[in-house]
């Protein structure tokens, strides 16, 4: 091939070059969809975790959702508040409080507590094992302890106890992603509120003596702790308590009267109220405000708290003289310590009746 051909062929490949570049250019500009600045702006807010949460594909997704009015800020589990202040002022709108959510493990089924039903030899993973004979431990619903929730998670939150062989989750690194959650094939991980006094931790809705021994930790459906609860913040469904939070107010008797301990709370932060005698009026006020008869006293004189006290704080809340505090409890809630109540006092006896008037002869 001769260099004039060469040469001509390579004009024309550049002259056709040239004209398809400048074609899609204007095709570029005729077709070009208009941008939103808000979503650069947006995505710049979020941590790039790109783990899901939000219920859109990546952050880049979720920062078009939020500009575009389809999804509302704040559903960054990763980001946080900080995050979608961020984004509410981007966005010109407040960013509604929103409660730290994390994993929470619902199994206590460890040791001797839940035995094994066999040993297992199978693929180190809960899946695998959760389809041979509905699991490895007695109870079905049980932790199966065989990390594929640790794998699961992108952020080095969640463990295999070394000892225990059930998950565990570090409340501090948890980014409430759900990817554990989603990976559980026991269901046994749900997301709660990072600030919970209180956690059922037990999900397994079989009932009866056969239940205890599978597991002798886990909830047998008394209702003792509905019954304990004076918030109306525990119902049963499916079998097991749950909790609304927004009815909580961490008194915490729920787990004093669980017999089986699957109703767990962080009694080592339990407060107990404290009344300053030289501030209370004795108006009674915290006596019919009390739900546990842990206050006693008569009227218009100082009042005390007993050792039934649970720390619920409704008490102080409603101290008009701001006499009552909570402080960090002295000893263990003693709830059969009570108010005695006082007997009633005695009937006067009734005035003799006056004696006739004698007759005059």
């Amino acid at each position: 091939m001769s260099i004039t051909a060469i040469l001509a062929a390579a004009l024309v490949m550049s002259v056709l070059g040239l004209v398809f570049g400048a074609l899609l250019g204007v095709t570029g500009r005729v077709f070009a969809v208009p941008s939103n600045p808000k979503v650069e702006a947006l995505r710049e807010c979020l941590p790039g975790a790109n783990c899901g949460a939000c219920g859109f594909p990546g952050c880049d997704g979720y920062a078009s959702a939020v500009a575009d009015g389809k999804a509302e800020v704040g559903a960054c589990a990763v980001g946080g508040p900080a995050c979608a202040a961020k984004m509410a002022g981007i966005m010109g709108v407040e960013a509604g409080a929103s409660k730290r959510m994390i994993a929470t493990v619902a199994c206590q089924g460890y040791g001797e507590h839940c035995a094994p039903k066999a040993e297992y030899q199978g693929m180190s993973d809960c899946v695998a094992a959760s389809l041979v004979n509905s699991g490895t431990k007695a109870c079905a619903y049980a932790c199966l302890g065989l990390g594929t929730c640790e794998r699961a998670c992108p952020f080095g939150a969640i463990h295999i106890d070394p000892v225990k062989k059930i998950a565990v989750v570090d409340s501090e690194k948890c980014q409430g992603c759900k990817k554990c959650v989603a990976a559980c094939p026991q269901h046994v991980l749900s997301m709660q509120p990072a600030d919970r006094v209180v956690t059922v931790s037990c999900h397994n809705p079989e009932k009866g003596v056969a239940l205890k021994e599978k597991c002798d930790r886990a909830c047998i459906g008394c209702e003792a702790c509905v019954k304990a609860c004076n918030f109306e913040a525990l119902t049963m469904e499916n079998g097991v308590p749950k909790v609304d939070y927004d009815k909580c107010v961490g008194c915490m008797a729920c787990a004093d009267a669980c017999p089986t301990g699957a109703m767990q709370a962080k009694l080592e932060e339990r407060k107990e109220a404290y009344i300053d005698p030289s501030k209370c009026v004795g108006c009674t006020l915290c006596t019919k405000q009390c739900k546990f008869d842990a206050i006693e006293g008569a009227l218009k004189q100082p009042h005390k708290v007993l050792g039934a006290c649970t720390g619920c704080g409704l008490c102080a809340a409603k101290c008009p003289k701001k006499a009552i505090t909570m402080r960090d409890r002295r000893a263990p809630r003693n709830k059969l310590d009570k108010v005695k109540k006082a007997p009633a006092a005695a009937a006067k006896p009734a005035a003799p009746a006056a004696k006739p008037a004698d007759k005059q002869a």
